[in-house]
């Protein structure tokens, strides 16, 4: 009788243990399914993030594409070909204000972002024009406001510069080689159109020349 006992005994505590067992073969399956379906959920967002973050940047680009193609409102342009490059020494007479281009001196104005508080000599801003620069020009009627977004704008692009011409036709106005438009602030959709379309643009006589290690004012 005892025996018996014993032998039930064992018999229960193996079907215990069994049971046990099954139940953390049950427990570790649910854990597996739970990480595998987040696993899922996570991959599936980065996925759906990655692909909404690719096909913004790829917008952007196809809005700059379009900006650098599409003609800047009221733009003035001037035959590049016709306008001077010759390295001279002497005082020129630029047929408009600012100039856009024509002969000028050797010496380029520093142009990697650099911002100036006096006014520049023409004949050097103009040889930074013919690197690919755009020169960002303003006079006493300008906003300090829309004066302050154009020096954060110039101040962080590469092949820009930015001085007053006191006795410029327009508040503000921007000038490439051959190109200049006056724009009415600093928020003006033309300001950034005009920035893409000719910073280092088709229009340029020498492009990839440095915009360093010239005059810096």
């Amino acid at each position: 009788m005892a025996a018996r006992t014993s032998k039930n005994s064992s018999n229960d505590r193996r079907a215990r243990i069994e049971q046990m067992r099954r139940a953390d073969q049950a427990r570790e399956r649910r854990n597996r399914i739970i990480t595998i379906a987040v696993s899922a959920v996570v991959v599936a967002g980065l996925v759906g993030f990655g692909t909404f973050v690719l096909n913004k940047e790829s917008e952007k680009k196809e809005q700059a594409e379009a900006a650098a193609k599409a003609p800047v409102k009221d733009e003035k342009s001037w035959d590049a070909k016709k306008l001077g490059r010759n390295h001279v020494t002497t005082a020129v007479t630029y047929p408009m204000k600012p100039p856009v281009g024509g002969d000028h001196h050797q010496a380029w104005m520093n142009c990697d972002g650099d911002v100036y508080d006096k006014a520049i000599p023409d004949v050097n801003a103009v040889h930074s024009l013919e690197h690919g620069a755009v020169w960002v020009t303003y006079n006493d009627k300008a906003p300090a406001a829309d004066l302050q977004k154009l020096k954060d704008k110039v101040g962080k692009t590469p092949y820009s510069l930015m001085s007053p011409v006191k006795d410029q036709g327009g508040a503000i106005m921007l000038s490439a080689w051959g190109k200049q438009v006056t724009v009415d602030s600093a928020v003006d959709p033309r300001v950034d159109q005009f920035f893409t379309k000719y910073v280092q643009g088709p229009q340029t006589p020498e492009p990839g020349a440095a915009c360093t290690g010239g005059l810096s004012g």
